[in-house]
């Protein structure tokens, strides 16, 4: 097995990054105190390490002078594995890539090397700098497939809420290069300039909403910025099959039957699953991670064997 301390030396490197912000309250226990009296059946997944599956933290895959953008990899035993990179979500403007430790290692469970990625959120940099980040860090984890025993052609994106349509437009917009294999959509837009997105996105009652906040402005001002970070806009032949998988709250997984429709007419795959009775951001919890996993494995024994 290739020697791993050069991907370890990468975690060595000084890093700057922004202070703590009090306001970022994007995780599973501040989600979990939200939820807990409309759904007391749910339970924050476990994110202990189990038998058999390495982690190795706070690897770099970028820098912009003195700040650091980092991931954390989560490694079965094996070797050439297929791998998924998860996006986190938090409203472009939140979160942390601690939210998808749950999912990566249920998935390394099963034979997955996971890759959890943090990217600079809006109030440090503005669309498209989070899909650029994203980019970036799938071609640092090609770049060092042989130390992380990964197989360079078996890549997948997976994301959540605002991860969803990062890790959509990620492997399907400009600067994709096509080396993304497969995309797992988990309630995320498909479409900014949906009527239901417009709705709650383009709300004049938030100054500004959170994608306004991502775009540097409303619908009407950065209107050509909307619609080029819709993931609908890059339906084409060839793309990498897709699934969704959505909560019962629409609003979250707006254009994604119409871009499904698109795909069947292109010829690419597609598929999904609906959760009923679930909330937003229904993956940090039991019992919904389970389906949430299982489908996932079986899009992925599909499409990426």
């Amino acid at each position: 097995m290739p020697a791993l301390s050069a991907v370890l030396a990468a975690a060595a490197l000084t890093c700057v990054a922004p202070p703590p912000d009090p306001s970022n309250t994007y995780d599973a226990p501040h989600t979990y105190a939200k939820l807990a009296a409309g759904y007391p059946q749910i339970q924050i997944a476990s994110d202990a390490l189990p038998a058999g599956v390495t982690k190795l933290a706070e690897l770099t895959y970028a820098q912009y002078g003195a700040r650091c953008l980092q991931l954390d990899a989560y490694l079965p035993a094996g070797q050439r594995l297929p791998a998924v990179v998860f996006v986190h979500g938090g409203g472009w403007k939140s979160g942390y890539r601690s939210e998808f430790v749950p999912m990566a290692l249920r998935l390394a469970q099963h034979g997955y090397a996971a890759v959890t990625v943090s990217y600079r959120l809006s109030g440090e940099a503005r669309y498209p700098a989070a899909v650029q980040d994203v980019q970036a860090a799938v071609r640092w984890v090609r770049a060092h497939a042989g130390e992380l025993r990964i197989d360079p052609q078996r890549i997948a994106l997976a994301g959540g809420s605002a991860g969803g349509q990062i890790a959509s437009l990620a492997g399907l917009g400009p600067g994709s290069g096509g080396e993304v294999k497969a995309i797992i959509n988990i309630d995320g837009l498909s479409d900014f300039t949906h009527p239901l997105a417009l709705r709650y996105e383009d709300d004049p009652k938030k100054n500004p909403s959170s994608a306004g906040a991502w775009f540097g402005g409303r619908y009407a001002e950065r209107e050509a910025l909307w619609r080029e970070a819709s993931p609908i806009q890059y339906v084409r032949p060839g793309m990498p099959p897709m699934l969704f998988i959505s909560s019962a709250q629409p609003r979250f997984s707006a254009g994604r039957d119409e871009m499904m429709a698109r795909m069947a007419q292109a010829g690419v795959a597609s598929d999904q699953l609906l959760l009923p009775d679930t909330p937003h951001s229904f993956w940090l919890f039991d019992p919904w991670l389970e389906p949430t996993v299982a489908a996932s494995l079986n899009f992925l024994k599909r499409h990426m064997p």
